[in-house]
Order: structure tokens, then C-alpha cells, then sequence
């Protein structure tokens, strides 16, 4: 019996050990103080990798307001979310806790539980304004747990344009925000949460063409082909960033004709990597590295481009301290950190020298493999090293090559890899995954992987070539791998700590899809 508690402490020690600090941490009278920070916007594309601005140097595509904001504070070259899907890298922000930490949260299409506290709650309780226009958290389903309202804070949403390209969402973002401004009857402080739902697929076929774009000028990322097909839907791609980034421009000429903008914390970035093959949904460099830039014209210092590693648990950290929320007591050093000293520095490049990695991991993106199991990955990303551990090799990592196109009629093979949005570039691997400038690009895309991987990110940023079994590098895959494994066991990771079983468990309120068994020896969720 004895032995019987103690397995089941262990198993269930993250969760418990989650629940008493959250209850202890929102109880805290400590939050309970007058606003007097500053107003927060914080801006969120949906699926946009990091060298995707025009301000990081991408040809053919224009977004002017990120641009600003990069330009009046700081642009940041190594920002990482905590989760290359969507669902779990929101409520990572939300909390400030890492994906393993969230149960149902930290996976796909699940539920929020309601005992995580969220920072817009927080806010709120502190006397800001809150809400939220747009994609808040999602998707799942937020309401069995018992919650009210989308973590995010109260949906302004209700305002539509008339007219919208194919594929762009029709939510007047920046109308729904000018509402929220003027709903604002007390002048409070405000929060709010812009979540674009560009440049999620689908697109328009052809938009970036039709708006002049040249594909010939794209910059083809190299484990993609270099193929007309895959221009085009960059250039798409493109379209609805800068459609995000118009919504943003209009919100920031708002505030600055408001007298607001100067008291105002910027923050833009995005929930994952662009929605190609090989990107979204991997912890490769383009599915976790995106784009940051931060400005607050009263406090930081304009015109600076920072080097630091930073993660999406330390912009949360940074949002409380920004409103003089004292931030919860952390229990492991492998937590967010508050970004503010190193965004008022006046230095650029490398400030915080003891910022030396930053962590990512996917569970269950897409209902993509029989019995809707997970591919899961954890990750270390440093300044030089990209470390990825994938603790179930023997699954398919784009999802199951072959599904049921109705109950008993099996698909044809190579139908399925739902882990991949559905796009004309992976119809060109699909389809054309024997011809000889197309099959490599195929195998990078859906092909099983080793349990380990690693990657020299200034040598290969596409990360093309794993070095874990390399001789030269066995030194630093080893300590990458320590490094990795005391970062989870610190923060109660069950993939550490007893095989990760109840990730298999937890519920998907989206849309089922049905797979063939996979062999008997393929079976087991343990390792």
C-alpha cells in the first residue's frame, strides 16, 4: 500500500504541487494594489516565423508597424515560444508556466484548466481594463473547466469589415480595439490582447502574386524546395502577415492620437512558426523562433537590436513587473524571468550573460495518429546549439501517413501527415514526393527522426544536418542533454518523470480523425 501511494504522489506531484501554488499565489493580498503601470498592448500573428519582417531583412514583404515598434524600443534576434502550436504556446504566455506544466493546456485542442492562474486576471484584479479582439486561447474548449471567459479576458470582437480578401479573417481588429478604448469609461489602465488569425492558413491562392509581389525574390528556406509553387504560398504567407501588421499600424496611430503611446508597453510577436512543412508544429529553429519586438516610449530606450535568448515565459514575468505585480515565488531557475532591466538598459546585443537557454516541447498538435496519440518533443535551444529530444521515435512525426476516409474505407497512403497544415507546398511533396528535386524534401518533412538530434544553429539554421551521433559533438550533445533533463525534473515534467502516459489522456474537443492500428510492437506508450 505504502508503495502503491508513493508511485501515485509521484505520478500526480506536478499537478498537486501546481493547484496549492496557484491557490497560495492568487490568494496573495500582495496583488491586491492600484494600478499605476502602464497601459499593455500586446499583439499576437498567428503562425509567423522569426526572419519574417522587414525589419529582419525579408525581401517582398512590408510591415511597417512592427517595424516601429522595433524602432521606438527594442528588437530582440533570439525569441522563442514555448510550444511550436498554437493552444499550448498561448497558455504558456497566459501563465508563465512551460507547456509540461499545464496538463490539458499544454497540449492541442484540449481544455484550460481552471486553477491555472492567468496574468489578464491578475491585471484585471489589479485595477487594469482588460480584453482581448480576436484569437485569445484557443483552440479548445475553455468552458468545461468552468471558466467564463477565454483566458485572453472579455472577447471586443463584434466589429466586421464589409469587404475582406479570400482567406482573411473579416474581424476589424483595430475597430474592435477603438471600442474597447472607449468602453474605457473610468481611464483605467489597460490591457489588451490583439491575436491576429493571419497568416493562419487557409490563403488565398495566388494573393501575393496578385499584389504585385515577385516570387523571384523570395528567400526560400532550405528545407523547402526552391520550386514556383512554394514562392507563391510564401508570398501568400506574406499577404496576411502584412494584413496583421495594418490592424497593428491602425492601433498604434490610435493610441498615439490619444496621447496613450507613450505610456504604453508594446509587445509583438507571434505563437509559433510559419504553417509550412517542416516548420509549425516542430521544434526546429522556424516552428519556435519568431519575432519580438518591445518598445514602451516612456521607460526604454529606442533603436536597439538584442541578442539575448528569450522565452515566452519570460514575457509574462515581464508584463507583471511592468504593472507592479510582484511576480509568484519561482521554484526553479528554469522559469520566467522578467525581461524590464535588460529593456531599459541603453546597451544593445548580448545584456543578461546568465540568459543561456531557453526550452520548447509539443505533446498532441492536430488529431493526426491512431488513437489521436502525441508526438512528443522537448527542447534547449542556446546561442550556438539546438537540442531536441523526441521521446517517441517510432511514431510518425508529420502524423500517420494513412487515415479512414469513412469508417472501414482506408485512404489512399500519403493522405493524411495532419500534423502539416494543408497547403499547396505540401501537395507539391505529396504529390510529387518521387520525382528527384522534390523526394528529399518529402523524407525532411514526414520521415521518422531519432530519438535525439542536434543542430549548430550558426552553421545550419534550417536545421539540416543532426549532429547527435557526430564524434566532434558528443560533448556538447551530452550536456546539452543534462542541461534539458534537470530543466524538466526541476519543473515536474511527467515525460521525466514516469513515461508521460497522461499526455495520451487528455481529451480533444476539436475534430477526430480515425487511423489504421499501428503494429503490435509500436504500441505501447511507454518507452
Amino acid at each position: 500500500m505504502r508503495q502503491v501511494f508513493t508511485s501515485t504522489l509521484l505520478r500526480d506531484f506536478p499537478y498537486i504541487y501546481l493547484i496549492l501554488f496557484f491557490c497560495l499565489w492568487s490568494d496573495s493580498p500582495r496583488l491586491l494594489i492600484a494600478a499605476d503601470g502602464p497601459n499593455i498592448l500586446l499583439a499576437i500573428s498567428d503562425d509567423q516565423s522569426w526572419p519574417h519582417t522587414s525589419c529582419y531583412g525579408a525581401k517582398q514583404l512590408a510591415t511597417p508597424a512592427f517595424d516601429r515598434v522595433a524602432s521606438t524600443g527594442v528588437v530582440f534576434q533570439n525569441a522563442f515560444v514555448a510550444s511550436p502550436g498554437c493552444s499550448p504556446s498561448r497558455a504558456a504566455l497566459l501563465t508563465g508556466l512551460h507547456t509540461w506544466q499545464l496538463r490539458e493546456a499544454g497540449t492541442h485542442g484540449s481544455s484550460f484548466p481552471a486553477e491555472l492562474t492567468v496574468f489578464p486576471d491578475l491585471l484585471e484584479r489589479a485595477g487594469y481594463f482588460i480584453g482581448y479582439t480576436g484569437k485569445g486561447w484557443g483552440p479548445g474548449n475553455w468552458e468545461v473547466s468552468g471558466r467564463q471567459r477565454n483566458p485572453a479576458g472579455p472577447a471586443f470582437s463584434t466589429i466586421r469589415q464589409r469587404e475582406t480578401p479570400k482567406g482573411i479573417n473579416p474581424r476589424d481588429y483595430a475597430a474592435n480595439f477603438a471600442h474597447f478604448l472607449d468602453t474605457n469609461k473610468d481611464k483605467q489602465p489597460f490591457f489588451f490582447w490583439y491575436g491576429a488569425q493571419e497568416p493562419h492558413r487557409p490563403y488565398s491562392a495566388g494573393i501575393g502574386i496578385e499584389q504585385g509581389k515577385q516570387p523571384e525574390q523570395v528567400e526560400v528556406p532550405s528545407f523547402l524546395p526552391d520550386h514556383p509553387v512554394v514562392r507563391s504560398d510564401l508570398l501568400d504567407y506574406y499577404a496576411e502577415i502584412e494584413w496583421f501588421d495594418s490592424h497593428l499600424g491602425r492601433m498604434l496611430q490610435l493610441l498615439e492620437q490619444r496621447g496613450e503611446l507613450e505610456n504604453t508597453l508594446v509587445i509583438v510577436t507571434s505563437d509559433n512558426g510559419m504553417p509550412f512543412p517542416r516548420a509549425k508544429a516542430n521544434c526546429y529553429e522556424h516552428g519556435i523562433h519568431v519575432p519580438l519586438a518591445i518598445s514602451w516610449p516612456a521607460q526604454i530606450p529606442s533603436g536597439r537590436s538584442v541578442t539575448d535568448l528569450v522565452g515566452f515565459v519570460d514575457l509574462t514575468a515581464t508584463i507583471l513587473e511592468a504593472a507592479g505585480i510582484t511576480s509568484p515565488p519561482r521554484h526553479s531557475v528554469h522559469s520566467g524571468r522578467s525581461l524590464l532591466a535588460l529593456l531599459k538598459s541603453e546597451r544593445a546585443g548580448r545584456i543578461e550573460e546568465n540568459r543561456t537557454a531557453v526550452y520548447s516541447a509539443r505533446e498532441r498538435h492536430s488529431s493526426s495518429r491512431y488513437q489521436n496519440w502525441t508526438y512528443p518533443q522537448r527542447a534547449i535551444r542556446t546561442a550556438d546549439f539546438l537540442l531536441i529530444r523526441n521521446f517517441r521515435p517510432d511514431r510518425w512525426p508529420a502524423g500517420d501517413p494513412q487515415k479512414f476516409d469513412m469508417p472501414g474505407v482506408l485512404g489512399p497512403m500519403h493522405a493524411a501527415y495532419h500534423d502539416i497544415d494543408a497547403c499547396p507546398t505540401q501537395t507539391l511533396l505529396v504529390e510529387q514526393r518521387e520525382e528527384p528535386g522534390i523526394e528529399r524534401y518529402f523524407h525532411l518533412a514526414v520521415a521518422k527522426r531519432p530519438a535525439v538530434e542536434l543542430f549548430d544553429i550558426q552553421a545550419d539554421p534550417s536545421c539540416l544536418v543532426n549532429l547527435a551521433d557526430h564524434p566532434d559533438f558528443q560533448e556538447q550533445r551530452n550536456d546539452l542533454l543534462q542541461q534539458l533533463e534537470t530543466c524538466l525534473r526541476e519543473t515536474g515534467d511527467p515525460r521525466i518523470l514516469d513515461g508521460g502516459e497522461v499526455f495520451e489522456t487528455y481529451p480533444r474537443y476539436s475534430a477526430i480523425r480515425e487511423f489504421p492500428a499501428p503494429p503490435p510492437a509500436a504500441r505501447s506508450v511507454k518507452e
